[in-house]
């Protein structure tokens, strides 16, 4: 090894190490979040079944995807680990909404943010844009969790 060699070394790898933090099993409760089947869940439901004859007692969950709306169930011994994602909550005020769906927030900072579809939930999408048309001043929470990110609630901020 001579001096003059050089080694580059380029981290393209997403770990994914940021988006979720391990959390023993037996320690989730009832709306709290998972991560189950690679997905953000809150939880609705949490029984515990007692030890076996050789083993582990077990947790089961029943989720409902944060971003989707879906359910889904695991079981995992309690003594081990699962995934909990980060979850995040952030206030943006709406600006516009552009005919391809995509609404343009203002963030805290003063910048813009363009990159986030209107929501799928239709009572929601439907007071989204029936208090733009009306030209109130809107603010929408925007959840994050795992790199997805979505409108999940609305309020209005004008002056009564």
């Amino acid at each position: 090894m001579s001096d003059s060699e050089e080694h580059h070394f380029e981290s393209k790898a997403d770990a994914g190490a940021s988006k979720t933090y391990p959390q023993q099993a037996g320690a989730i409760r009832k709306n709290g979040f998972i991560v189950i089947k690679g997905r953000p869940c809150k939880v609705v439901e949490v029984s515990t079944s007692k030890t076996g004859k050789h083993g582990h007692a077990k947790c089961h969950f029943v989720a409902i995807d944060i971003f989707n709306g879906k359910k889904l169930e695991d079981i995992v011994p309690s003594s081990h680990n699962c995934d909990v994602p980060h979850v995040n909550r952030t206030e943006y005020q709406l600006i516009d909404i552009s005919e391809d769906g995509f609404v343009s927030l203002l963030t805290s900072d003063g910048n813009t943010k363009d990159d986030l579809k209107l929501p799928t939930d239709e009572q929601l999408l439907k007071q989204i844009k029936d208090g733009f048309d009306e030209g109130k001043d809107l603010v929408v929470t925007v959840q994050s969790a795992m790199g997805e990110e979505q409108i999940c609630a609305l309020k209005d901020i004008a002056p009564k």
